[in-house]
């Protein structure tokens, strides 16, 4: 993934990001991960039975990378976990809701101008001309 996309400030949305997991084989359903306090949704992934028997077992938000293909623990390689503090699934069971604690200092794996990490993965809106721009204090 581009810097440029990661941290920039024009749109280019992947529309065939669920084509591209369909490809891989994957059997996995969307995984928000939402402040348990703020409410505010940090991250979307994804999981397969193996990575949430593991959130579960470990108290940690967890997902399975589409584009590793492989088990991703938030935070075992920057030190910003999210501890589960519960796990929800919705009325089709087709995704789940991981409620979390922040035991770090974010969440995304971007860095702001000050270069911790960001709360969360939402720090670019869509303004009405449809640029992008930075959400006040998440530069």
């Amino acid at each position: 993934m581009s810097k440029e996309k990661e941290e920039g400030l024009e749109l280019n949305l992947d529309f065939t990001k669920l084509e591209k997991i369909a490809a891989t084989g994957s059997d996995v359903v969307p995984a928000i991960a939402q402040d348990v306090e703020t409410g505010e949704v940090l991250i979307v992934g994804y999981a397969n039975e193996l990575a949430l028997k593991t959130a579960l077992e470990e108290k940690m938000a967890t997902f399975w990378s589409t584009s590793r293909n492989e088990l991703w623990i938030k935070g075992k390689t920057s030190g910003d976990y999210l501890e589960l503090v519960e796990a929800r699934v919705n009325c089709e069971q087709n995704s789940i809701l991981y409620k979390v604690r922040l035991a770090g200092a974010g969440s995304c794996h971007t860095k702001g101008a000050d270069g911790a990490s960001r709360l969360g993965c939402y720090y670019r809106r869509i303004a009405d001309d449809g640029k992008l721009e930075f959400v006040e204090g998440m530069e």
